[in-house]
């Protein structure tokens, strides 16, 4: 991490990822960016669904390739890259036929290192296997729910799941939430963690920093008017009134509540709940 000496009220505060230490390219691999427009937040009508959202700097989109789809064919690692849409660095690989794609950079690998994807790939950071392949104890990132569905599972920076068991065509996966869970044995998965686990560690320090990464202001409820929240209203600094925390629209929200549907079809692979506050392990 890097901080700046505190010359004004905004830097005090604040730290930063030492990219410099960390990238190695400083433009991206212009066959496999485009433009897009991001939505801020608002729908086909230009609504606001999503609080919170809105502005920020212009940016490129990276192909980041989740699907893994070339198997059997060593890459090797061209440079390490920032991508803007994502906390986590991204890697561009040359396979051994000559394309280049991108993906999730794994902590620990470095330029010039060789990656594979293989059922018969060695279990070291950044090679991917099915979960039938990969041993209990191991760290895991980039996991299919589904078997070719694409990586869904572990992608933000320094995220991982263990494994912790296999059992009837299941891999038993510890989330980075603390939730256990089944996930089908014949999905792949990447070995390792995410890259740039320091940025859980960065203080914005300053709301200008906020805007540039697209994130507009967010007011607490019990600052609003009654009539626009919950917890609005009252004189001074009152309680909120409920026994449980409510979002603006009166959904159990926030403080260890749950909020996961009843039904929800995925119900049945879950072993164990994850545990909330701040004493999670």
């Amino acid at each position: 991490m890097r901080r700046l000496k505190p010359r004004t009220p905004g830097q005090r505060g604040s730290s930063f990822v030492s990219y410099k230490e960390k990238l190695t390219a400083k433009y991206p691999h212009k066959k496999l960016t485009s433009g897009f427009k991001r939505s801020v937040g608002r729908n086909n009508a230009g609504r606001i669904t999503t609080r919170h959202k809105g502005g920020g700097h212009k940016r490129r989109f990276r192909d980041i390739d989740f699907k893994y789809n070339k198997r059997g064919i060593p890459a090797r690692v061209e440079t390490i890259e920032y991508d803007p849409n994502r906390s986590g660095f991204i890697a561009l690989l040359c396979y051994s036929d000559g394309e280049r794609r991108y993906i999730l950079a794994p902590q620990s690998v470095a330029v010039g290192d060789t990656l594979l994807t293989s059922p018969e790939a060695q279990i070291k950071p950044g090679n991917r296997l099915p979960l039938s392949k990969i041993p209990v104890g191991t760290f895991v990132y980039n996991i299919e729910i589904k078997p070719d569905s694409g990586a869904k599972f572990a992608r933000s920076a320094g995220n991982y799941a263990e494994v912790i068991a296999h059992d009837a065509g299941f891999a038993q996966l510890k989330m980075p939430s603390s939730e256990i869970r089944k996930v089908s044995d014949k999905g792949w998965a990447s070995i390792g963690e995410v890259s740039n686990e320091e940025h859980r560690l960065v203080v914005l320090g300053k709301a200008g920093r906020s805007r540039h990464l697209g994130r507009r202001p967010t007011v607490r409820g019990a600052a609003m008017n009654a009539v626009d929240h919950p917890h609005g209203g009252g004189e001074g600094k009152a309680g909120r009134g409920h026994k449980r925390a409510r979002s603006k629209w009166g959904k159990p929200t926030g403080k260890g509540q749950k909020t996961r549907k009843p039904k929800k079809y995925s119900n049945v692979l879950i072993i164990r709940r994850r545990k909330v506050g701040k004493r999670r392990k």
